[in-house]
């Protein structure tokens, strides 16, 4: 099998290494899936560049998120069989509650990913797919599609039918927040660096886009146009989070998933706005296999699609990672399969 592998030596996108190994065969309680797609996430250039807080295995093969059919299982494997499509779990050992020191392993940095021809995962690490989605679709949801859906799910309230979520950018997890935020009724405004992205967030359902060129102090604006955002998605982290906060209604809430910017600035609270909100700060790590099992199945009834910004051919995974890192995407950058 041909996969991706993280070498010890070199930097950045010179330590993405193609290699073949022999076939892996499941033991008990694996399954063994041919991948048919991966996408990539911004974790996974920090894994690449060496500025993920969790130290990747050495030799990982990298990305968590893929999409393929099993071919083969374990003698005691019970929750597939062969045929069935599936996807891995981002926190492979995280089935459901919270998050605890001992389900910290992840695909594609402490565990082998995806970026290969083949994946062997445990029965638990895998959810069902489905049955609308193309492989390059299935591909995109593991870790920007749960994170999204977890901002808007995992909290004390859930958002309530015409409520307002704010979202920032066009990447993976603020487009998959607009839809879900969508689907659950919610009224949502979307602020983007890039003017020419607005039509297309209208398109996906945005009540209201503001391009930050323009209005670079935008949380005035929409906190008058929305009478204060109930939820806000913040993806954007240290640039973004002071208009956010002054976006917010008096007791709305934010979900902080962006703490650290790439130069190393931190998210800091403005004190002469935090002392007159009583705006919830929280933040979620992607979410347990449970909660990526009932998005899933949200997706299923909905029929929802995902943004795909670009698919990238197995051969040109380096390509796919430049891509990505240079930062004007709309949607998920996608590498077909091997």
């Amino acid at each position: 099998m041909r996969n991706y592998r993280l070498q010890e030596r070199g930097e950045g996108i010179d330590r993405l290494a193609l290699r073949e190994d022999a076939v892996p065969q499941p033991s008990p309680y694996q399954i063994l899936v041919r991948v048919r797609a991966t996408s990539l996430n911004r974790r996974d250039t920090m894994i690449l560049n060496g500025t993920y807080p969790l130290p990747p295995r050495p030799g990982v093969i990298p990305l968590s998120d893929g999409a393929g059919e099993v071919v083969a299982v374990g003698d005691a494997v019970r929750r597939f069989a062969v045929g069935d499509r599936v996807t891995g779990s981002y926190f492979a050992r995280w089935i459901d509650g919270r998050l605890h020191p001992g389900v910290i392993d992840q695909l594609g940095c402490t565990l082998d990913g995806m970026l290969g021809e083949y994946a062997l995962l445990d029965e638990q690490w895998a959810a069902r797919l489905p049955d609308h989605l193309s492989w390059h679709e299935a591909a995109t949801f593991t870790c920007a599609g749960l994170t999204a859906w977890s901002a808007l799910t995992g909290g004390a309230e859930i958002p309530k039918p015409g409520q307002w979520v704010l979202t920032i950018g066009s990447g993976g997890v603020a487009l998959f927040a607009l839809q879900f935020a969508k689907l659950m009724g919610c009224r949502v405004a979307a602020v983007t660096s890039r003017g020419e992205k607005a039509d297309r967030l209208r398109a996906l359902g945005a009540d209201l886009v503001i391009a930050t060129p323009v209005t670079p102090e935008w949380g005035m604006k929409l906190r008058e146009a929305t009478g204060g955002i109930d939820l806000v998605v913040e993806t954007g982290g240290p640039a973004t989070f002071p208009q956010s906060l002054i976006a917010s209604a008096l007791y709305g809430r934010i979900v902080l998933l962006t703490v650290q910017d790439q130069k190393g600035r931190s998210v800091e609270i403005p004190g002469a706005v935090y002392q007159r909100s009583l705006a919830t700060i929280s933040r979620v790590f992607v979410g347990s296999r449970n909660g990526l099992e009932a998005m899933l199945a949200a997706v299923a009834t909905h029929r929802l699609k995902p943004v795909i910004d670009r698919v990238f051919p197995f051969a040109e995974a380096h390509e796919a990672y430049r891509h990505f890192q240079q930062g004007d995407v709309f949607g998920k950058v996608v590498i077909d399969g091997a």
